[in-house]
């Protein structure tokens, strides 16, 4: 067994996926899920325990535990095989250090953040940290929750990472490419992080991939800066804290999305889990797509300005684009988020995570707050004001009913103005992905379910099914063929190694005959249907000579019809003898 085989027996393929899907389980050998490579409502991502492969009967996303880290992380498969074995405590073996140069690029990218994690801290409790620890100290953040968020300080002397990098060996191409060093124009280098308070972004399986820093003196701007775009990090594919947060959001199925790193670590510390933040930049739809692997409800805590409010109003809209279930956290006394836990406590913050509005009802609000209150035609300008944004609930009988409620919430007479606004409700149209249909015979399924169930007879099985023409007329036939020519030449028939030899069709087949349901499959099930096929075998071949003894018959060749008519009483002979 090489390495690749004793990593991947060593490791639980469900544990892995369940750290990015909320998984069900469904069956003694599947579990399923909403699919992570692609958006949808109703699960079809599946995961199977004894094969140890994942499928999706949407997209068709497939593959092994080593498949899934590249996928999900964007990663190669040398480093998939380092994270699997570091996480079940195997060491590389040293020939496998010769990584692809993409490879040994990302290699070199975490080990300079880590770097810089580590120096940032270390500023931090230094004498050059003593106004990032003020600042720290007047936000009410404790030194435990300085440490757990790892949070740092940037000197201002503009050249203290490019030396720590130098001295560990980095050429100048890894230390431009990791954002953290910047080039000038005369071709010498500088941090890019100089006097800020430093808080570190983390990948979803909780890898430093780039930093936030927020400027410390009034005069340095932006206000905050975050890491530029390299290798390990794209703004709009990451939400700060979501390593933490994401065990949480599973265990209590709904997202607390907050907007900044403040308050993504002042809520956390307070006691509230599932927290995240968008990390400087508008919320995306692949961001979305992350949460609703976990979990399909969100609740928005933002700011209570009006800036927080406009972002609110435009994050609900990408929200429910991706089908998400949408509801607002309203705080009072103008206080941020971190702010109200730290000054009213746990308790309240609680109180008031419970009461949040649906977000239809919080946007009418916002609504009828705008418009004059002796206009009388103001509820009806509110209520057509909110079409559109009813319209994109994505269940039908969910908008029927918001349409109803807030008819009666905003005070409009259930007539000519809420028929047509229910019609307009009622007529969104649905995106509905189409599955594989069923093509499959019983005994095929059964057959294929086999190979992988009882190996022990497989031989028996290909000698008994390859003299048998009918199988070149299943559905399933380029998978016999595949199964037969890998037997021929003396290869192990596992799953994975069949389902990379076929084309996509066939792929989505044999996962769906092997992966889409528990198959209990016993010897006497597989002679019975390898005799059923000859059943039919026999039955076709009967049928096809009939025909062609009529046609010679037709034609006067009686000489050949008598032999062809010798042939079927012998096939009639063996269908009685077997009977």
């Amino acid at each position: 067994m090489d390495f690749k085989d004793q990593v991947k027996s060593a490791v639980d393929l469900v544990s892995v996926i369940g750290e990015y899907v909320r998984l069900k389980k469904s069956g003694t050998q599947r579990y399923v899920g909403l699919c992570p490579f692609h958006s949808e409502k109703t699960p079809s991502f599946s995961v199977h325990v004894a094969r140890q492969f994942y499928h999706c009967f949407s997209c068709g996303a497939h593959g092994d535990v080593f498949g899934f880290l590249m996928q999900i992380e964007g990663v190669g498969f040398f480093e998939a095989l380092k994270t699997l074995a570091d996480r079940c405590g195997m060491p590389m073996p040293k020939r496998s250090l010769a990584a692809d140069e993409d490879s040994k690029l990302r290699s070199a990218l975490f080990q300079m953040h880590e770097l810089a994690l580590a120096n940032f801290r270390e500023n931090l409790r230094g004498a050059t940290g003593a106004e990032a620890r003020a600042y720290l100290q007047r936000r009410g953040l404790r030194p435990e929750t300085i440490d757990q968020f790892g949070l740092g300080y940037a000197e201002g002397s503009g050249r203290r990472l490019l030396r720590i990098f130098e001295q560990q060996g980095f050429d100048r191409s890894q230390v431009e490419a990791s954002g953290l060093v910047r080039k000038r124009e005369d071709g010498t280098f500088y941090d890019y992080f100089r006097n800020r308070l430093m808080f570190p972004i983390h990948s979803e399986s909780g890898k430093v991939i780039g930093f936030g820093g927020r400027a410390l003196a009034a005069e340095d701007n932006p206000k905050y800066l975050n890491s530029p775009e390299t290798r390990l990090y794209q703004k709009s594919h990451v939400l700060y804290n979501l390593h933490r947060a994401k065990e949480g959001i599973r265990a209590q199925d709904r997202t607390i999305l907050v907007e900044g790193y403040m308050d993504a670590i002042g809520v956390t510390a307070a006691g509230f889990h599932p927290v995240v933040a968008v990390c400087g930049t508008a919320l995306g739809s692949h961001q979305v797509q992350t949460l609703r692997r976990l979990s399909h409800r969100v609740v928005l805590n933002f700011d209570p300005d009006m800036a927080g409010a406009k972002a609110a109003e435009k994050y609900i809209n990408v929200l429910l684009d991706e089908s998400m279930q949408v509801r607002i956290m309203e705080l009072d006394a103008d206080l941020d988020p971190d702010e109200y836990c730290l000054e009213r406590g746990a308790a309240a913050y609680q109180e008031r995570l419970e009461k949040a509005k649906g977000y239809f009802y919080w946007m009418a609000d916002r609504a009828r707050a705008a418009q004059d209150p002796n206009d009388p035609d103001a509820r009806v300008a509110v209520l057509r004001q909110l079409v559109p944004v009813v319209r994109r609930i994505p269940d039908k009988l969910e908008r029927m009913q918001a349409a109803e409620d807030l008819a009666g919430y905003i005070g409009v007479e259930r007539g000519t103005v809420l028929d047509q606004f229910r019609q307009a409700v009622a007529t969104r149209q649905e995106t509905v992905i189409e599955r594989p249909k069923a093509v499959l015979r019983a005994d095929e399924r059964l057959l294929l379910n086999a190979f992988f169930n009882l190996p022990e007879i497989g031989a028996h099985m290909i000698r008994e099914l390859k003299p048998i023409e009918s199988i070149g007329r299943f559905t399933s036939r380029r998978i016999f063929q595949t199964i037969f020519a890998m037997a021929d030449a003396g290869s192990e028939l596992r799953f994975e190694e069949i389902h990379a030899r076929l084309e996509e069709a066939d792929q989505n087949l044999l996962a769906q005959a092997v992966l889409a349901e528990d198959s209990e499959t016993s010897r006497e099930d597989v002679l019975a249907a390898i005799e059923s096929i000859r059943r039919s075998e026999s039955l076709y071949q009967r049928s096809e000579l009939k025909v062609r003894i009529k046609e010679l018959e037709r034609t006067g060749n009686w000489e050949e019809a008598l032999r062809l008519m010798g042939e079927l009483q012998a096939i009639e002979k063996e269908v009685r003898d077997r009977a």
